[in-house]
């Protein structure tokens, strides 16, 4: 991923991987806070999401785990994307 972010912006690999460390370093800060999403635009979306609490089962001995209430990380991908996705 880094070589060919380097490649197609004509920047060194380590710029590259310093702008890739550092768009995920805001990203993840953002979410963190949670008052907010990050777009993409075309690309990806970013948003934390409240998880209840639930019961699932362990699926060595379906027994019953409760599991807390929480957050998470919603990803969900931009038109852009999706329609790179059809090309065969």
């Amino acid at each position: 991923m880094i070589a060919a972010l380097a490649d197609r912006a004509e920047v060194t690999r380590k710029d590259a991987d310093a702008l890739l460390m550092a768009l995920a370093e805001t990203v993840g800060d953002v979410v963190a806070k949670g008052d907010e999403k990050v777009t993409i635009p075309g690309f990806l979306t970013f948003e934390r999401t409240h998880r209840a609490a639930r019961t699932a089962r362990n699926p060595q001995t379906g027994d019953p785990i409760d599991l807390p209430a929480g957050y998470s990380v919603k990803v969900s991908a931009g038109s852009k994307l999706k329609e790179a996705a059809k090309v065969k």
